[in-house]
């Protein structure tokens, strides 16, 4: 018998998204003890390594509207987490900075993310790893506007 539609049993992009589910619930259950979620520690992590983006930067990079991540700016902001200036220097933008109490809040969270990323490799290989790695990054380059590789 024919189905003409996705088998999850086989379906790569099914497959994807159950380990996404399980990574998200993962690190949500690290992250919780330290009152932090996901979107909180990305939006954390990703001024770490990128200080003074803005909150539309912040919102794509954590998969996020950017409705929500003013939302988490203006808590985190209150908390003592993050800095903003009160008027944009340029344009609209208001560039966001970690703050110490960031810095080390986001050691921490960094930590327990970790551990959660070490317990999903650790079967693999460094080899199998470079190649999930590789293929995942063709598979997101084949979905964008730019199209499959060449």
């Amino acid at each position: 018998m024919s189905q003409d539609g996705v088998v999850l049993q086989t379906s790569l992009g099914y497959l994807l998204k159950e380990a996404s589910s399980v990574l998200r619930a993962a690190m949500e259950e690290v992250l919780r003890p330290l009152d932090m979620s996901v979107t909180h520690y990305a939006c954390l992590e990703l001024l770490a390594q990128r200080p003074g983006l803005s909150n539309s930067e912040l919102a794509r990079g954590a998969f996020v509207t950017r409705q929500s991540m003013n939302v988490l700016l203006q808590t985190l902001e209150r908390q003592g987490y993050v800095t903003r200036p009160a008027e944009a220097p340029v344009g609209k933008a208001l560039p966001t900075r970690l703050t110490a109490r960031g810095r080390r809040s986001l050691e921490t969270a960094t930590a327990a993310v970790r551990s959660v990323e070490l317990r999903m490799l650790a079967d693999m290989t460094e080899a199998e790893q470079a190649a999930a790695s590789r293929i995942l990054r063709k598979m997101v380059h084949s979905l964008r506007d730019d199209g499959p590789s060449s």
